[in-house]
């Protein structure tokens, strides 16, 4: 499992709708919708391995809510997003994150888990989230999304297990 954390002020996802043969880009923009939208917080980018099992997705929950990526009042981090008052989360699947561009000039996705079990895994780190109490948004799996996010620091961090 890869998490591309980026601590942000705000962000949004928006899911555009299935194109169809002909249709202009200004047709399909003008009928996407937001799937979620989040204050002060992180956005998650999050993609799976053929690897990785349902074991693995409470600890990461536990890592991400507890890493101190905030500021303290010196500036320092020392503040998780459970710490900060209104903190939220938007998670967004990017099976990209496990492209391989070391060979040619186009990436390969072989390490990725296949759609299937990836949307179950992501429904369930989703729900882990939920669970735990903090404000959560989504994307929505599969879908042809746009992403806006105003990146706090910049702060972006990769996380894996």
């Amino acid at each position: 499992m890869r998490v591309l954390l980026q601590r942000v002020l705000q962000a949004k996802v928006e899911i555009l709708p299935a194109s169809h043969e002909g249709e202009e880009s200004k047709a399909l923009s003008s009928r996407k919708y937001t799937s979620g939208s989040i204050g002060q917080g992180l956005l998650l980018f999050v993609g799976f391995s053929k690897e990785d099992s349902d074991a693995k997705i409470i600890p990461m929950r536990d890592k991400l809510l507890g890493l101190r990526v905030f500021p303290n009042e010196e500036g320092k981090f020392d503040r998780s997003v459970l710490d900060i008052r209104g903190g939220e989360i938007l998670i967004v699947s990017q099976f990209t994150l496990f492209g391989d561009c070391r060979k040619g000039r186009r990436p390969d996705f072989f390490r990725a888990m296949e759609p299937e079990r990836a949307e179950k895994l992501y429904h369930t780190f989703v729900e882990a989230f939920q669970h735990s109490g903090i404000p959560t948004q989504t994307g929505e799996f599969g879908a042809d999304m746009e992403v806006s996010l105003v990146n706090d620091g910049p702060v972006t961090l990769m996380l894996e297990n």
